[in-house]
């Protein structure tokens, strides 16, 4: 991740453009990886479109965020797009 990071993000930018910004360093660090290290290539999309961001309100909410990230790849065998 050093190498897809160094000078290029700036502080302070807007979310939607590290967001973005990451998209396009990772999608490119794979399309290399792909070249130079014969990676698997992937069929479509690496993203999705977009993103979905929430405001943590409370405590609650926060827990709810905290379950879902721990249990999320728990569920990922069970996804129709899981290879």
């Amino acid at each position: 991740m050093d190498q897809l990071v160094g000078n290029d993000m700036h502080a302070g930018a807007p979310l939607q453009e590290i967001i973005q910004w990451f998209k396009t360093m990772t999608t490119n660090a794979y399309i290399r990886g792909v070249k130079e290290n014969a990676w698997k290539p992937f069929p479509g999309q690496l993203w999705q479109r977009n993103y979905y961001d929430h405001v943590i309100r409370n405590e609650h909410s926060y827990l709810k965020i905290c379950e879902y990230i721990i249990n999320n790849p728990i569920n990922w065998q069970k996804d129709v797009y899981y290879v």
